[in-house]
């Protein structure tokens, strides 16, 4: 599909030249090494996504049916005519979704469903209606500020959210019906809007492009290496999948003619060199409407709209800003590695690197900082770290803005995942070892797939526990940090429940020789626990000699134990130093290297040595890195 490159953009083309041979071949490679990354999914599996996608159409317009029945049971035109229609966003209708990959879908129904009985009906409905068996991890989270249920469709992850539209007492019998018009936002809530605007935004953006092939493949290649590189989550302070998708395709406005590896290289010069905080837009702000009352983005009018560091802008009416999370130390990392792509992007173009260079993973772990945080969440039930874990991942970020304002921190990063284990313990005496990132109880991969508990890490972006550093004794050639026994906030108390003593018959002369219950030993009580760890690299600046952060980790840690989701006796929540020396095994891939402690050199000094005087030793105290302290 092409797109007049004159209706495009809010500026002119830098160049509309056409893409000479050279440039046609190195797409042709960025494509081959794109399939050799496992970037694309096999033809069945795309049929696989469509048929899923058509029962779900079944199975809302069903729903809407039986809501119309139990909203107005007499009204037999209403029922008759009842149907709701099932939208995509995100990745998959954007044509850049790969194996494993979710599926982000929209239920849009008339004005006179509800709420409520979308999440009372619906998931009765997927399991009556799927093929048995085909729904597993069924999910409902009415509590979440977009509703939404979450399950897996035959083996394909589903986030379902829902929108009533208020504007419609029916939708229109008409297959290519879509969501553009601004009108149908009339009437709905900011959380409504939001669920709408996902498929609003991405059928914007690939009405905005010239080519959309060339803008797909650049893409794929772009969020690839976002990823690799370890800079792709809205939720942890980095541009989403949406944001990376708006800046690929302002390059593709500015070189509508250009190839995809042209696109690729033009686009870390040109994000590079962006003159930040002015924002990218694919278009003009639609401002002076009426429609809702959701704020459209305007640094003329809020504050905190002037406090976005890296505005990207979505261009679906109200316009939003996609990257408000992007701190100070989350920028300086993207800048880092758009400055690698540069360097490397150009020399692939003139033939002297291969494609496979730029998708070269992270070195988060294996050479990026000296001293970590973990944040640590735990749960004693599966459905309980589920919210959990969810709600502390949401907030890490602003235990990171805190530690931006830290005087000796020059730069806090988060790595942009998760690492969840599960673990099995007998007593709570364990249970608190484990919540502070003990993992001498960590189930073992083999044992978690066998009763159901491991993620399938083929559906989700790869999440791995980690194993929590012992404590370094304090040294003053190690940075430590002073664990306290109040640096817990517990799971809680809950009593261990011993199984029942079974009542033994007594034995009779005639059960000689028998096995007796009494000689049968009894299995002794397990606890599971299930843990997520988040964590942050610590830039210091140069010769900071202490860092306290107990203030931090006590707002941070009060701020998630005040809300509400919080539960005392079920889940727990724990923050710790660790070493880069200290880092467990989990968190480095096969070929990776773990890096290792230094060695102290000693040395025999005669007493009389200046070496060994007053002023050595204050210049070896001068010279000592930091303590770091985060106790309570």
């Amino acid at each position: 599909m092409s797109n007049p490159e004159h209706s495009l953009g809010v500026t002119p083309p830098i160049s509309t030249a056409l893409p000479t041979d050279a440039e046609k071949r190195q797409t042709d490679a960025l494509f081959k090494e794109l399939r050799a990354q496992g970037t694309f999914e096999s033809q069945a599996e795309t049929e696989k996504r469509w048929a899923v996608l058509a029962d779900l159409q079944r199975i809302t317009d069903e729903f809407v049916k039986r809501a119309a029945q139990e909203s107005e049971p007499h009204n037999s035109i209403l029922i008759r005519d009842a149907r709701g229609r099932i939208f995509t966003y995100g990745s998959f209708r954007l044509g850049v979704y790969g194996p494993g990959s979710d599926i982000d879908t929209l239920v849009v129904v008339p004005k006179y469903v509800t709420v409520k009985q979308y999440f009372d009906i619906f998931p009765k409905l997927l399991e009556e209606m799927a093929p048995p068996g085909a729904i597993t991890d069924l999910t409902p989270v009415p509590e979440a500020f977009v509703p939404i249920i979450k399950f897996e469709y035959s083996g394909i992850s589903i986030d379902l959210i829902f929108c009533s539209i208020q504007s419609l007492r029916q939708l229109p019998d008409d297959k290519e019906w879509n969501l553009n018009n601004n009108n149908l936002l009339r009437g709905l809530s900011e959380n409504e809007v939001r669920s709408l605007n996902g498929t609003r935004v991405t059928d914007e953006i690939l009405a905005l492009v010239p080519e959309e092939k060339t803008f797909k493949l650049a893409l794929r290649a772009i969020k690839l290496w976002a990823q690799r590189r370890a800079i792709y989550a809205n939720i942890m302070g980095y541009p989403g999948g949406v944001a990376w998708a708006m800046l690929v395709a302002r390059v593709c406005q500015l070189y509508p003619k250009a190839t995809s590896a042209v696109v690729v290289r033009k686009f870390f010069t040109i994000m590079l060199n962006w003159p930040w905080p002015l924002p990218v837009l694919l278009k003009n702000i639609e401002y002076n409407q009426s429609i809702t009352r959701v704020a459209v983005w305007n640094p003329k009018i809020y504050p905190s709209d002037r406090n976005h560091k890296m505005p990207i802008i979505t261009p679906s009416y109200p316009s939003m800003c996609a990257t408000h999370n992007v701190g100070r130390s989350s920028m300086a990392v993207i800048q880092q590695e758009l400055e690698r792509g540069v360097q490397i992007a150009e020399e692939i173009m003139l033939g002297k690197r291969p494609w496979k260079d730029l998708f070269e993973k992270h070195t988060f772990f294996t050479n990026g900082f000296k001293f970590y945080l973990t944040v640590i969440s735990s749960g004693r039930t599966k459905e309980a770290q589920n919210t959990w874990s969810g709600f502390v991942e949401s907030r890490v970020r602003v235990l990171v803005q805190k530690l931006e304002l830290h005087p000796s921190i020059a730069l806090a990063r988060p790595f942009n995942k998760g690492y969840d284990r599960v673990h099995r313990c007998k007593t709570d005496t364990q249970v608190e070892e484990i919540q502070t990132g003990n993992l001498s109880y960590m189930v073992k991969p083999t044992d978690t797939a066998t009763n159901g508990n491991a993620k399938d890490e083929s559906k989700v972006e790869v999440k791995a526990e980690i194993k929590k550093a012992d404590g370094v004794a304090p040294d003053s050639a190690v940075p430590t940090v002073k664990e306290e026994p109040n640096d817990v906030v517990h799971l809680g108390t809950v009593p261990l429940k011993p199984e029942e003593t079974p009542v033994k018959p007594e034995a009779k002369d005639e059960d000689d020789g028998k096995v007796k219950l009494a000689d049968i030993p009894e299995k002794e009580l397990e606890i599971e626990i299930y843990t997520t760890n988040h964590y942050i690299g610590l830039q210091l600046v140069e010769k900071a000699k202490s860092l306290d952060l107990s203030r931090e980790v006590d707002d941070f840690k009060a701020m998630c134990t005040s809300n509400d989701i919080f539960k005392a006796e079920l889940m727990g929540l724990t923050i710790q130093h660790v070493r880069n020396f200290d880092l467990p095994d989990d968190v480095f891939e096969p070929g990776e290297t773990k890096p290792t402690k230094p060695v102290k050199k000693k040395k025999r000094m005669a007493e009389g040595d200046p070496a060994n005087g007053p002023m050595a030793k204050r210049q070896q105290m001068a010279t000592a890195p930091p303590t770091i302290k985060s106790e309570q």
